[in-house]
């Protein structure tokens, strides 16, 4: 499972440089790397971009991972360049841009924006899996995430669009609801789909998203 990420567009990037001269480029040795947004090589492209535009690149760094806990013991390992810059650039997803933040007491900037959890299906293709709604109903839908294989991200369904097992919104892909039949089926559930869902509490899916384990729980 990986953050996917997408490279933000340049213009927005130099928007946020705007107020600033020396720059220090950081990047992600795990998810930001295997989707190719922050490794080695895209942060060598980066910092390419960003003396383009006027910028002095103090020096760079792809930690192992942005937004574990020895993040800021990576950054020691820059102290000095990147005590000199103005600012952090971070190639991660957000995860690893608040970790930075934590650990930096300067302006830490995105140069990424942070799409989904995805699971990897062949090297460097990533399907959305999960929307961290706060309120999984896998057990009901034979272990696909209706939220995000469904286009219309319906709790109950097929809609009326569904075609020979393809969306209506895209005939290129199947339809979600067919595929949760089909695997219902051939565990002998079924009757799992007559089932209504209710309509989806937002309320559970907090804001900050936080979670609180009692003494006797363990957390994740």
């Amino acid at each position: 499972m990986k953050s996917i990420t997408r490279a933000k567009p340049m213009e927005e990037i130099a928007e946020y440089l705007q107020p600033f001269n020396r720059i220090y480029i950081l990047g992600c040795g795990t998810c930001a790397t295997m989707t190719r947004t922050g490794g080695v090589d895209q942060v060598v492209q980066m910092k390419e971009r960003v003396q383009e535009i006027d910028k002095w690149v103090t020096g760079w760094l792809v930690m192992p991972t942005a937004c574990d806990e020895m993040a800021e013991a990576d950054m020691e390992r820059a102290a000095g360049n990147l005590d000199y810059a103005d600012c952090a650039l971070v190639m991660s997803c957000a995860m690893g841009v608040h970790r930075v933040s934590e650990s930096l007491q300067k302006p830490v900037i995105p140069a990424l924006d942070t799409l989904f959890i995805g699971l990897e299906e062949e090297p460097g293709h990533f399907r959305e899996v999960c929307d961290q709604c706060g309120q999984c109903i896998l057990g009901e839908t034979a272990g696909i995430c209706p939220l995000t294989a469904c286009h219309k991200g319906l709790l109950n369904g097929p809609c009326g669009g569904t075609d020979g097992g393809k969306c209506e919104v895209d005939s290129d892909r199947d339809c979600a609801f067919t595929q949760i039949y089909d695997r219902l089926k051939a565990q002998g559930r079924l009757d799992l789909m007559r089932r209504a869902r209710p309509a989806r509490d937002y309320h559970v899916e907090l804001t900050p998203k936080r979670a609180i384990f009692s003494d006797n729980e363990e957390g994740g």
